[in-house]
């Protein structure tokens, strides 16, 4: 994968650590912070997001990093979820629930475009970096 040599590399996980940075933020004020129960679900979602993308790059193959960008995809969807029902329930303003939601969307949509990349690449299995 051209001038990717690690995991800090990769976009997509750069803009999920973006995420986790801005839910933390987001997640540590008002009646949010006292919801344990939400708000620690929709931290470790995020930061599921950033764990399978640097996991699945380090395991070294097409076929497990797509596996674990599936993954990473699917924790996006989570966390847009949990926004939803923080939004519902007054926790963040709509500006902050608008800014959180265009990262993981965005995020989301990075993640689809490496594994497009990846699953068109013909590595078949090989070491990728």
């Amino acid at each position: 994968m051209g001038g990717i040599r690690s995991f800090e590399d990769i976009v997509a996980w750069q803009l999920a650590r973006e995420l986790v940075r801005e839910i933390y933020r987001g997640t540590s004020t008002g009646d949010f912070k006292k919801d344990y129960g939400l708000r620690d679900q929709v931290r470790r979602a995020s930061v599921s997001i950033v764990s399978n993308i640097a996991e699945g790059f380090e395991r070294g193959s097409d076929k497990e990093f797509i596996r674990f960008l599936s993954y990473a995809k699917g924790s996006c969807g989570e966390v847009r979820t949990q926004l939803y029902i923080a939004k519902d329930l007054d926790y963040l303003s709509d500006s902050t629930f608008q800014d959180l939601r265009e990262i993981v969307v965005r995020n989301g949509e990075v993640i689809s475009g490496l594994i497009r990349y990846l699953k068109g690449s013909g590595l078949k299995g090989d070491k990728f970096k």
